[in-house]
């Protein structure tokens, strides 16, 4: 068995954002030489998730604004983790979308259902953070 490891490093320049990092995904697949396996994806930062879903702007836009609704950063003062600090709501936002992915490898190809692409979420932007890929597999 085979295993590849990669980080991906992003900086997103808002506090909030979406990125569909599938192309790099498949890069790390291809660099990989795995045809059959599993593929771990996952956000190394406690601000920021990794997670499937339709590469659809108007989805994203509705993904941005629920989840200000249900964890709004403002006001900072309405969380006790913002001594000092003002990202809470970055916190409760990741554990909502979720840490990981795991997507099976089949003839060297992520095996998707329709329309599924992996995202980058990022809800404590303005600094580098990484993005774990993990490939296990023949």
């Amino acid at each position: 068995m085979k295993s590849y490891r990669k980080e991906l490093w992003f900086n997103i320049p808002a506090r909030m954002g979406f990125v569909n990092i599938t192309p790099e995904i498949e890069q790390c697949l291809r660099e990989s030489g795995i045809r059959e396996g599993l593929l771990l994806c996952n956000a190394m930062h406690i601000t920021a998730s990794v997670f499937i879903n339709d590469n659809e702007s108007g989805l994203h836009g509705d993904f941005a604004e629920w989840l200000e609704k249900l964890a709004p950063h403002e006001p900072v003062s309405s969380y006790r983790h913002n001594v000092g600090e003002d990202n809470a709501d970055g916190h409760l936002k990741r554990q909502i979308m979720g840490r990981e992915v795991v997507v099976a490898i089949t003839g060297g190809k992520l095996d998707f259902g329709p329309w599924e692409q992996i995202f980058y979420g990022e809800f404590d932007g303005r600094r580098k953070k990484r993005v774990l890929v993990k490939i296990i597999g023949d």
